[in-house]
């Protein structure tokens, strides 16, 4: 089981978490941005094997959103 590190609750369970995937680069200007990259951006993922930056939700806990870095090889967490 994964240990997620949280900023205000400390390191807890993986069950106490949801995945809300992998942190991806905004369009530089939303108003000039094409539909076709817009659909890229919100639906599109790389699925790179390695290390990720992702968004964990801490669900059952504080409620705050956390960047973790995880090993999608290994599920190695990073703090």
């Amino acid at each position: 089981m994964l240990q997620i590190p949280c900023a205000f609750c400390g390191l807890r369970d993986e069950i106490e978490f949801v995945c809300r995937g992998e942190v991806a680069a905004r369009p530089a200007d939303p108003m000039t941005t094409s539909d076709q990259d817009w659909a890229a951006y919100l639906y599109e993922r790389d699925n790179p094997r390695g290390w990720l930056r992702e968004y964990w939700l801490h669900v059952h806990g504080c409620a705050q959103l956390t960047l973790v870095r995880r090993n999608s090889l290994t599920n190695e967490v990073a703090t």
